[in-house]
């Protein structure tokens, strides 16, 4: 994979990798999400996300929308704890269009005060869908557990009365604070010469004024294991079990990935999966999962299961983070655990829209982007005794936080 680098006079960074398909993508990414917000904030983050689509000075909303629809092109945005991303993805001939639509975007929006009104009961209905589906919610209320009175842990969406009290004047006061133009990226796969799409993207993005907000701070996290329980009038008995974990720049990072996709990834085959789901039938969705953030990190096992299942599920959770505690992987366990591991990246990869923002955030992180065949020569590195010594520190029993919401009686 042949990439094509380039950096502006302001600082926002290129990306691109030359593809032959009829459809393209593009995106920025800025690395600013909700753990950038002062508590009186909350929320501002995913709501400028919205708001970007409300009107520039030279489209209304309307006109936005169809820039790209018109053509069968797709608009898309999203915001994390730590980012914010644009993309678009289109048919090649219309790079032009779609570069120049992302910049006036983030550049141009003027946040009208009648449609940040109208936004504001959009996104407090989207928290009330949450709220209505605790399988969902149960992860952030973890996150709040597990970093108590810290932004990491706060959730994306903000509550219903820190998203009434935004105005117009906060969401700038928020982005000249955080929007760094050299903190951004620009990034694209398509069928487009290097040529064309540096051309593109000195024409659409050159102008903007180089800007310098508050960079992140690494914070200090004082992580004490916590268990609770909660009433819910619900079908269903949720759990989340998990610890706190590696961050994004930690040498184990790749090892806790594979102990994470032999516990409960995304293949049927996983531990888990075959314990609970397969063996015994007592959930039918049962996971986990690993996020790394900037200075910390988070895994966690989810599943929800009825009242008959939910201590034998529990404690057979535990019998398989023994079995990765106590009993090292043979030759033949790793070495399947790290093909499916280059399978699964490799399958990403296929995917161009993944591909693209794969590509922005790497650039956007770690100032760099390993080729597939180094992450390869990466995963074949970890050992058997590293992931025994990981499996030892991140799911040693007495370092596990469990929230349930327990179902409140029997359902019919």
């Amino acid at each position: 994979m042949e990439l094509t680098f380039h950096t502006l006079n302001n600082g926002i960074r290129l990306v691109h990798s030359h593809t032959a398909s009829d459809v393209a993508h593009c995106g920025i990414i800025i690395n600013t999400g909700s753990r950038d917000e002062l508590p009186e904030e909350h929320g501002t983050a995913h709501f400028i996300e919205h708001m970007l689509f409300k009107g520039t000075t030279h489209r209304k909303s309307y006109h936005i929308l169809s820039r790209l629809e018109d053509v069968g092109g797709e608009l898309n945005a999203y915001t994390t704890k730590e980012e914010t991303a644009i993309h678009a993805s289109f048919l090649r001939e219309h790079y032009p269009r779609a570069t120049e639509l992302l910049a006036d975007l983030l550049f141009s929006s003027t946040f009208p005060s009648t449609e940040i009104e109208k936004e504001k009961d959009v996104v407090i209905e989207e928290i009330n869908s949450y709220l209505d589906n605790p399988a969902e919610y149960i992860f952030d209320e973890f996150e709040e557990l597990v970093f108590p009175d810290q932004p990491i842990g706060r959730n994306i969406l903000g509550s219903p009365e820190t998203v009434r009290s935004i105005t117009a004047d906060s969401i700038r006061k928020f982005i000249k604070r955080n929007y760094s133009t050299s903190q951004m990226v620009f990034c694209s796969v398509g069928a487009i010469s290097p040529k064309n799409i540096i051309a593109l993207f000195e024409k659409n993005f050159s102008r903007i004024e180089a800007c310098n907000g508050v960079s992140r701070l690494r914070a200090d996290y004082m992580y004490k294991p916590v268990s609770t329980e909660k009433k819910m009038d619900t079908f269903q008995n949720h759990c989340i079990i998990g610890n706190i974990a590696y961050d994004l720049h930690n040498s184990r990072r790749m090892g806790l990935f594979m102990l994470n996709n032999i516990l409960g990834g995304q293949g049927m085959n996983s531990r888990l999966n075959l314990s609970l789901r397969e063996k015994r039938g007592y959930a039918y969705n049962v996971e986990s999962m690993y996020n790394p953030y900037t200075d910390t990190g988070l895994v966690t096992i989810y599943f929800g299961t009825d009242n008959r299942n939910l201590g034998k599920s529990i404690s057979l959770t535990h019998t398989e983070l023994d079995r990765l505690r106590r009993q090292p992987l043979g030759t033949m366990q790793l070495t399947r655990a790290k093909n499916q591991i280059k399978g699964y990246l490799a399958r990403e990869y296929e995917n161009h829209e993944n591909l693209m923002l794969s590509l922005g955030k790497s650039l956007l992180i770690f100032d760099h982007i390993d080729p597939v065949q180094e992450i390869f020569r990466k995963i074949d590195a970890v050992t058997t005794s590293e992931l025994a010594e990981t499996a030892g520190i991140v799911f040693d029993k007495t370092s596990l936080s469990t929230l349930i919401y327990r179902q409140n009686g029997e359902r019919t």
